[in-house]
């Protein structure tokens, strides 16, 4: 019995982990400078929630921030969730980090839970904008 729940609990772990992170295709809303009290960005924007005791949400800022600088048009946009609870519950952010890709008209594109991949963040900027974007040595 106690078998069965480790390798139970073990399975569950792992699925987790494979989900964590990574960006998924986003239900179609769209979001506008007024909702986010800041500019979007000419061709995508990086919007993040974050709360200030989240360790991960450091490293999610550090990589967006690059990667918005590294791509021209491209903002990141960060956003505390107390600061914000009508957006959190608006695009249901159930944890910190949660990151959305958005595109040239505020349309959400991506959506990741946890701090996601460069490599998918720059695949995905690159679908939003539809067009190239800076890899990670560029």
């Amino acid at each position: 019995m106690a078998v069965a729940v480790l390798a139970l609990a073990a399975a569950g772990g792992f699925a987790w982990r494979r989900r964590d992170g990574r960006l998924k295709g986003a239900r179609e809303r769209m979001l506008t400078m007024a909702d986010l009290g800041q500019p979007l960005g000419a061709r995508a924007t990086l919007l993040q929630f974050s709360s200030s005791f989240c360790a991960p949400c450091r490293a999610a800022r550090q990589m967006l921030a690059d990667v918005a600088t590294r791509a021209d048009g491209v903002a990141h946009v960060e956003i505390n969730v107390a600061d914000r609870l009508d957006l959190v519950r608006l695009l249901d952010v159930r944890r910190t980090p949660t990151v959305f890709v958005l595109g040239p008209q505020g349309q959400i594109t991506r959506r990741a839970s946890g701090l996601p991949r460069r490599d998918e963040v720059v695949a995905a900027v690159a679908l939003a904008t539809a067009g190239p974007a800076a890899g990670p040595g560029e």
